[in-house]
């Protein structure tokens, strides 16, 4: 089975080896995907909900260079750095997703690779 790949560009790709998205037959498998701009800098510094909804639009980008969209997606696995944001996180998986509601992880960890991070978001669509 062929492999389509899509990178968004960061420095975490070429050092940890991985893609921001890979298509497999008619799934796409978006990796953990944070709020950073297309310099790199971290979008909504303090701010669970600027940083989920960028996390979020970022997520769109590879799945829109895949030809697929939010709609697409079936799973999704949020990765928090404080519980207690899971409102403000939720409302803006909720707005993105509306009625297309795809069944999705909330967990805590420690910490993300930048202090700053307070969001990462993995997905998976089919189309």
């Amino acid at each position: 089975m062929e492999h389509e790949r899509v990178s968004s560009g960061t420095e975490w790709e070429s050092t940890v080896g991985y893609s921001r998205a890979v298509r497999a037959g008619d799934e796409i498998h978006v990796s953990g995907t944070t709020a950073t701009a297309d310099d790199g800098q971290v979008v909504g510094v303090g701010d669970p909900y600027a940083q989920t909804v960028r996390a979020l639009d970022n997520v769109a980008a590879a799945l829109a260079a895949l030809d697929a969209s939010l709609a697409d997606v079936v799973r999704t696995r949020l990765f928090v750095t404080d519980i207690d944001d899971w409102t403000a996180i939720g409302r803006a998986h909720a707005e993105a997703f509306g009625d297309g509601r795809p069944a999705t992880t909330m967990v805590q960890v420690e910490r993300l690779i930048d202090p700053e991070m307070l969001v990462e978001v993995e997905a998976v669509a089919r189309d």
